[in-house]
């Protein structure tokens, strides 16, 4: 058991001495391991104030350059704003000096006006005062003429007392002599007035004659030459141009004096223009020199052999063409010499109507309406056919063709009442029969019937519409008519608007404004109708 206690003490005892002997070197160690650790801390102390020192360099320079670029940042929106704020400011003040300016020369503005209503109220101030004093003026003159007027009143009754004694008369009779005595002078001055306003008529007429002829001859000048006085002829190359014209020119000249005809050779490709108011004569040129080009053989000797010919068959083709017209009406025993004017209409057109169509075609018209009128048809057709033979003669002669026509027929012993109807149809002499009335309508509808002449039926509707509305925009026209295909116009006016001179100044009127505004062929009649109708009913 003692063994026992000693081992256990000497154990324990061990123990204890063996954990003091641990203990030292625990501490030795631990002694070791803090000198290490504290060693490591102080290092890593070190490196740690190091980097800390440099990061709080780098946090202070980007503090610092941060602070620069918050600066800088700053300092260009300060300056941008302050730019701003000088350029609004600059704008402000701009636009204040400018309306400073426009209120400146606004009011002198206001004041030039308040000094011109200044000098106009003075004016009409002064003004006023002059009408003031010329209203009393007034005042003061009618009272002096209204007693000058009561004292011619009383001189007036006392002289017609005074009168009336020495003559013996009453002032009844006395006034009725006067009346008398002024009529007849008034007739007299009347009838002076009357042939003073006839040679002042007569005067204007032919001045307005001329001048219808000057505007006439202005409208349809270009159109007369080229549809009238010239033909072209087609070649078949220029080659044939210096062979037409000759050495020297002689082929030409032989040309022009054998047919009277003008010759122009031009640029123009592949054609000849042959001039002349001889319609007859332009289509014998046209021919022969067709003829000659064809032959080949063209100089003097052989162009004066095919004109000649050429004449004769173009007479021949005339008399033909004069007795076809005839037979195709059906009349006979005309005189050869009015059927060769009738054939030489052939050769003449109006308008681009063939006056010879035109001829017969008034004929047959003038025979229709003879028929249905109960009277004689071949007269009619006979006046119809002849009725533009003057035509045939116009560049021979002077004058109306319609009076040059009526000659033809009396010297070659026409009927009288033809004679009549052909020199009268455009009224140059008095109509004495019926069928001069029938030669006027006939012609009228053939030559102014649509389409017979180069007039587009628009053209002509317009025409008429136009007529019809010039003289509707007259005062006190009630209606207005264009008839005989826009030949005439009746204007049918309000007897209480228009008295019957007036009515002759409104047809003369609505005549000018119709020359003015509008272009037609031949002439228009303006008549303006003046009826008063009293109506009443027997019951």
């Amino acid at each position: 058991m003692e063994f026992a206690l000693v081992g256990l003490v000497a154990l324990i005892i061990g123990a204890v001495a063996g954990y003091f002997m641990g203990s030292n070197k625990a501490r030795e160690l631990n002694r070791q391991e803090k000198a290490l650790a504290e060693k490591e801390a102080e290092q890593i102390l070190s490196t740690a104030r190091s980097q800390a020192d440099d990061a709080t360099r780098k946090a202070e320079v980007e503090a610092r350059e941060t602070a620069e670029e918050a600066r800088e940042t700053l300092r260009k929106e300060l300056e941008d704003e302050r730019k701003a704020h000088q350029k609004a400011t600059q704008k402000t003040d701009a636009q204040f000096r400018e309306r400073q300016s426009k209120l400146d020369k606004r009011e002198n503005q206001l004041d030039k006006r308040d000094e011109n209503l200044d000098r106009r109220a003075e004016m009409y101030d002064s003004k006023e005062q002059a009408l003031e004093n010329r209203d009393k003026n007034l005042q003061k003159r009618e009272t002096k003429f209204k007693d000058r007027e009561a004292k011619l009143d009383a001189s007036y009754k006392e002289a017609e007392e005074k009168l009336s004694q020495v003559a013996g008369m009453t002032p009844q009779e006395a006034k009725k002599t006067l009346i008398e005595r002024m009529t007849g002078d008034a007739k007299l001055e009347a009838a002076r007035l009357i042939k003073s306003i006839e040679e002042e008529a007569i005067a204007e007429a032919d001045r307005r004659a001329k001048k219808v002829i000057g505007v006439a001859i202005q409208r349809y000048a270009g159109e007369y030459v080229a549809e009238r006085t010239v033909s072209v002829l087609p070649i078949p190359s220029d080659d044939i141009k210096g062979r037409i014209i000759g050495r020297e020119g002689r082929n030409i000249r032989a040309l022009e004096a054998a047919t009277g005809i003008n010759l122009i050779i031009d640029d123009t490709p592949e054609a000849v223009v042959l001039s002349g108011f001889n319609p007859v004569a332009r289509e014998v040129a046209r021919l022969s020199l067709e003829r000659l080009i064809a032959d080949g053989r063209i100089h003097p000797a052989r162009i004066e052999e095919v004109v000649e010919k050429t004449r004769s068959e173009v007479d021949k083709r005339i008399k033909e063409a004069g007795e076809t017209a005839a037979f195709e009406l059906g009349l006979h025993n005309i005189h050869p010499e009015l059927l060769k004017l009738v054939g030489k209409l052939r050769y003449r057109t109006s308008y681009g109507q063939n006056q010879w169509k035109h001829s017969i075609e008034v004929g047959f018209l003038c025979g229709m309406m003879a028929s249905e009128l109960g009277l004689n048809t071949k007269l009619a057709r006979r006046a119809g056919l002849l009725h533009d033979i003057g035509k045939a003669v116009t560049h021979e002669m002077e004058g109306s063709h319609a009076v040059n026509g009526g000659e033809f027929c009396r010297k070659y012993n026409e009927d009288p009442i033809v004679v009549n109807a052909v020199a009268a149809h455009h009224e140059d002499v008095p109509p004495k029969s019926v069928y001069a009335h029938l030669v006027m309508a006939a012609d009228a509808l053939s030559g102014a019937r649509p389409g017979a002449r180069r007039e587009i039926l628009e053209t002509y509707i317009r025409r008429l519409e136009d007529l019809e509305r010039i003289s509707s925009e007259f005062d006190g026209v009630e209606k207005s008519f264009a008839i005989q295909a826009g030949r005439e116009l009746r204007v049918i006016v309000e007897h209480t608007s228009v008295s019957d001179d007036q009515a002759h100044m409104l047809s003369k009127d609505i005549a000018r404004r119709i020359e003015q505004e509008l272009t037609y062929p031949g002439q228009i009649k303006v008549c303006v109708i003046r009826e008063t109708r009293a109506v009443d009913f027997a019951r």
